[in-house]
C-alpha cells in the first residue's frame, strides 16, 4: 500500500510515526559518524533534505530519544548492532537559522538572541542544578533577549559546558542554514557587521569548545573562510562537488524510480527525468531534488515545484543588474549551450556586485547550475577550477524564462506593443516605452551601489535580448555581441523565415552618451547608426539569406534614465 506523501514536513519523528512517504537516508548516520571529523559543514541547493536530515541526526543522537529506538527499526542504520547502542545516548543542541531573514544588522541579533534564549529554555532545569557554582545559575538565568552581545557569542559554549557535565558526556552541535542571515545581511546593507558577530559566535561554538564532541552545519553556500571561519581550522567542508556523502540528500534516480512504482505512476518516469533530474553531487550523476519529486508524487503532474518554493530575488538581481557578458551566458544557458567558468566554491559575497566567477560560483551552489559528466569535464577543463556548466534541468530553464519576462512587467501586453514597435519600425512607440520602463526600472534598482551610473542602461538593456528571445524565439535567432562586417554588433535578429517581409532582420548598437565628443543623445545615437554601417553589420544576415532592404538597424543611446532610439 502507498504511503501518504506529506507536503513541507521536516520533522523525522512526526514522518516516522505516521509512516508518511520517506526515503530511507539514515545510512549518512553511519558515514558522518565513521569519518570521524569533528566539525563538518554541508552545503545543498535549498529543499534538498538538510533540515529533515539534521531532525533525523537529532532523533538518533539525542538522550531525549532514548528508548526510542523503534523510529529506526526497519531503515538501514539499524541492522547495524554497534548503532543500536549508540541510539539516544547524547546530549545535543539543534537549532536553526532557517527563519532569520530580518532586513537590519538589529533586528536579526535579536533574533539570533531569540533562538539562544529558546535553546536555554530547553534545559530550564540545569539552571537549578547543584552542579553548577553559583555565578554559573547566575549567568545561566540571566540569558534573555537583551543579552549582550558578547555574552551572546560565548552562550552555546557555556551550554555545552553545562549539558557534559550534568551527562557526563560531550555534546553533539547541530547547526541547521547557517548562511540564511548571511545572504540577507548582503542583500540587506549589513553583511561587514553581522560576519563580525557570527565569526565570533561560531569561534566560540565550534573551535574553542572543549566540551564539543562533534557538529554539523548545513547551508547553501560555503561562505568564505575569511569572512566567518577564519580560526575553524578543525573544519571539513562538503560541497556540491565533494565527494563525501553523494547520495545523503536529494533523491537517486533509483529513489525516485521506486517511488513512483509505488504510488501508481511508473509510467511518469520520462517525464519526470526530464523535468527534475539533473542535480550532481560530487561524482554522482541523476539527483533530484526532493521538494519536486515529493510534490509530483501528491499532485500527480508535472510543475515548477522547486522552481517556485520560495524567491529567486538574490540571483534575478545578480543577473538582471550584471554585466553584458553575464547576459549573454544566460542568453547561451537558455538555447541549452554550455558555458566554460572558474569556480570558487568559497563564495565572497562582497564580491558578488564585481566578480562574475562568484555570480556563477553561488548559482552553482544554489542549484540553477549543474556540472557536466566527469568524462567530458576532463576534456575542457583549462585550470583545477575552471568547469563546464548548464542549466540543471527543464525546471530551472522554465524558471529563467519566467525571471527574464518578470524583467518587462507591470504589463505583458506593453512588452508585446514595444516588439511590435520594434519589428514594424514604430520609433514614436518605442521611445515612449523603453523611457517609462528605465525610469520605473532604474528607480527601483540599487543601480548605485552595485552598478556604475553609466553601465546600468547598458546592462538593463542586454537583458531585453533575453526576453525578446523568450518571446521572439519561433520567429527569429536572437545572438548578441558577435563579429559581422569590421566589427561586433550589440543585438542581431535574424529571421527564421528569411522570405516573409513581415520579420526583417534588426540591428541593434547601444551607446551611453560620450560628453566629450556628443552634445546630445542626438548625436550618440547617430554615432550609434553611423557604427552599424561603417562597421557593415548587416553582411552576417545578408550572408544568411535576408533581404538588405529588409533590415532594420535601431540605435538606443543612454544618458542616466533617459533613452533614445532612433532607426532607419
Amino acid at each position: 500500500m502507498a504511503r501518504t506523501v506529506s507536503i513541507g514536513n521536516q520533522d523525522f519523528e512526526k514522518m516516522i510515526q505516521r509512516n508518511c512517504f520517506y526515503v530511507d537516508k539514515t545510512g549518512f548516520i553511519k558515514e558522518w559518524w565513521e569519518n570521524e571529523d569533528e566539525v563538518t559543514l554541508i552545503t545543498r541547493p535549498r529543499r534538498f533534505g538538510k533540515t529533515l536530515n539534521m531532525s533525523m541526526l537529532k532523533c538518533f543522537f539525542s538522550n531525549k530519544y532514548a528508548d526510542r529506538g523503534e523510529l529506526f527499526e526497519g531503515l538501514e542504520i539499524w541492522e547495524d548492532e554497534k548503532y543500536r547502542e549508540i541510539q539516544g545516548t547524547y546530549p545535543v543542541i539543534f537549532f536553526s537559522f532557517a527563519k532569520i531573514k530580518q532586513t537590519t544588522y538589529k533586528e536579526t541579533i535579536e533574533k539570533i538572541k531569540k533562538i539562544i534564549f529558546d535553546l536555554y529554555q530547553e534545559y530550564a532545569f540545569i539552571g537549578k542544578w547543584n552542579g553548577l557554582t553559583d555565578k554559573e545559575k547566575e549567568n545561566f538565568n540571566n540569558i534573555s533577549y537583551d543579552m549582550s552581545d558578547v555574552i551572546a557569542q560565548e552562550a552555546i559554549v557555556d551550554l555545552s559546558n553545562y549539558l557534559s557535565r550534568y551527562y557526563g558526556k560531550k555534546v553533539i552541535i547541530l547547526l541547521d542554514e547557517y548562511d540564511t542571515p548571511m545572504q540577507e545581511a548582503y542583500v540587506n546593507g549589513y553583511w561587514e557587521e553581522l560576519v563580525a558577530f557570527t565569526r565570533s559566535l561560531f569561534n566560540s561554538t565550534f573551535k574553542t569548545n572543549p566540551y564539543l564532541e562533534r557538529a554539523i552545519m548545513t547551508g547553501i553556500t560555503r561562505v568564505s573562510k575569511e569572512s566567518i571561519f577564519s580560526d575553524l581550522n578543525n573544519l571539513e567542508v562538503v560541497t556540491t562537488l565533494t565527494p563525501k556523502y553523494e547520495t545523503a540528500f536529494g533523491f537517486t534516480e533509483e529513489e525516485v524510480f521506486k517511488a513512483l512504482d509505488e504510488q501508481g505512476l511508473s509510467g511518469k518516469k520520462n517525464d519526470v527525468k526530464i523535468w527534475y533530474d539533473g542535480f550532481r553531487f560530487g561524482s554522482k550523476n541523476d539527483i533530484y531534488n526532493p521538494w519536486s519529486i515529493i510534490n509530483y508524487l501528491d499532485k500527480k503532474k508535472i510543475a515548477m515545484y522547486w522552481a517556485e518554493s520560495s524567491s529567486n530575488g538574490l540571483i534575478n538581481s545578480l543577473v538582471q543588474k550584471g554585466s553584458s557578458n553575464i547576459k549573454m551566458m544566460v542568453e547561451k544557458l537558455i538555447n541549452g549551450s554550455t558555458i566554460n567558468v572558474v569556480i570558487d566554491e568559497q563564495i565572497v559575497f562582497s564580491e558578488l556586485d564585481y566578480s562574475e566567477d562568484a555570480i556563477w560560483s553561488l548559482m552553482l551552489a544554489s542549484g540553477y547550475l549543474k556540472v557536466i559528466s566527469s568524462e567530458e569535464l576532463n576534456l575542457i577543463r583549462e585550470s583545477d577550477n575552471e568547469y563546464e556548466l548548464a542549466l540543471t534541468n527543464r525546471e530551472i530553464l522554465f524558471m529563467f524564462k519566467k525571471m527574464i519576462l518578470r524583467w518587462f512587467s507591470p504589463a505583458k501586453s506593453e512588452t508585446n506593443e514595444f516588439i511590435k514597435a520594434l519589428i514594424t519600425g514604430d520609433i514614436e512607440s518605442m521611445n515612449e516605452y523603453m523611457n517609462d520602463v528605465a525610469l520605473r526600472t532604474f528607480s527601483s534598482f540599487d543601480s548605485g551601489n552595485h552598478t556604475s551610473d553609466k553601465k546600468a542602461p547598458e546592462n538593463f538593456f542586454h537583458g531585453f535580448v533575453l526576453g525578446l528571445m523568450v518571446d521572439q524565439s519561433d520567429n527569429y535567432i536572437i545572438t548578441s555581441n558577435r563579429e559581422s562586417g569590421f566589427g561586433r554588433y550589440d543585438i542581431m535578429l535574424e529571421p527564421k523565415d528569411k522570405q516573409s517581409e513581415k520579420y526583417p532582420g534588426i540591428v541593434i548598437e547601444f551607446k551611453v552618451i560620450n560628453p566629450r565628443r556628443e552634445n546630445s543623445l542626438e548625436e550618440t545615437v547617430e554615432a550609434a547608426l553611423k557604427q552599424i554601417e561603417e562597421k557593415n553589420y548587416d553582411a552576417e544576415l545578408i550572408n544568411r539569406g535576408v533581404d538588405k532592404e529588409n533590415i532594420h538597424h535601431y540605435g538606443f543611446a543612454f544618458r542616466n534614465k533617459e533613452v533614445l532610439i532612433d532607426g532607419r
